[in-house]
């Protein structure tokens, strides 16, 4: 059955009626679990060799994204991207340069999976954000939402899919972790339970205090991440956004709390676009495989 614009006008006319008379729901927090999985990066220690994210490639099956520097092809990508899950990026101040590693912060309140409506990005076992390919219809709205501009979308592809680090977890399997934290020759990356990092930078704090500014991004910022940062100059440098201690989706989700508390239709609505998106997905898909 089509739905025309006036039945679709009159259905969230019921809506905002029916919100009128319902009050704003209270949001549960969501912190961090005690095993939930992490990494710590430790800017003091990282020389920008990018064994971690030519790893991070390898044990994902990506392909390099190769340009051209000085005559030759080097796999270096400047920043996060569709084929690009980890990078390593240079930060400067008037006296000081180094290296920051970038990569899904796997919030303990993902903002990206707050907003997506087909819960295509959610948080799985050992809380890592996870992205499931088969609920994903496109909308790209984990993109505009994510504070730290993480999730890629492959623009290249005829089936795209949304691109970010979880973590390795298809090697937990045969015991393995984040293989980024494998081959780091310094220490500078370092994986393990995010009470286990938080503990780990402490220690390095406390041992080193005079080489550390800033804390411990990550620890309580946007409600706490399970990617911790030490840096010797700050974080504003690495250009990590300046989070307050409220997670990002908590604003957001209160007010869609009381708005659509009660309100049937508007969730009619976005799920059947949803369903006809996900169908002209899977379409393109059956087409390419047909071809293939």
């Amino acid at each position: 059955m089509t739905m025309t614009r006036r039945g679709a006008l009159k259905v969230l006319g019921a809506a905002a009626g029916a919100a009128a008379v319902t009050t704003a729901e209270a949001r549960t927090p969501k912190p961090s679990g005690p095993d939930d999985l992490g990494l710590l990066f430790d800017a003091t220690r990282c020389v920008g060799c990018r064994a971690c994210s030519i790893a991070c490639r390898d044990a994902n099956g990506l392909a390099p994204d190769v340009a051209m520097i000085g005559g030759a092809p080097y796999d270096a990508p400047a920043d996060l991207n569709g084929s690009t899950l980890s990078v390593i990026r240079q930060w400067s101040t008037e006296s000081e340069t180094g290296y920051l590693k970038a990569q899904c912060m796997h919030c303990a309140d993902p903002a990206c999976s707050s907003v997506c409506m087909m819960g295509a990005l959610h948080k799985g076992k050992r809380g890592v954000v996870q992205y499931d390919v088969d609920r994903c219809v496109g909308c790209r709205n984990c993109q505009i939402a994510c504070p730290f501009n993480v999730p890629k979308f492959q623009w290249a592809s005829a089936s795209p899919k949304i691109i970010k680090c979880e973590l390795c977890r298809h090697r937990w399997d045969q015991g393995k972790g984040p293989a980024c934290a494998e081959v780091c020759p310094r220490g500078a990356v370092v994986s393990g339970s995010r009470p286990e990092l938080l503990a780990e930078a402490k220690r390095r704090l406390a041992a080193k205090p005079a080489a550390y500014q800033g804390g411990i991004y990550g620890e309580t910022q946007g409600g706490g991440t399970a990617c911790l940062y030490l840096s010797p100059v700050g974080f504003a440098p690495f250009g990590l956004p300046a989070l307050g201690n409220e997670p990002a989706p908590a604003l957001v989700e209160t007010v869609q709390h009381a708005i659509y508390q009660g309100a049937f239709a508007p969730m009619v609505l976005f799920g059947t676009f949803a369903i006809v998106a996900w169908k002209n997905r899977h379409a393109v898909t059956a087409a390419e495989e047909n071809d293939s």
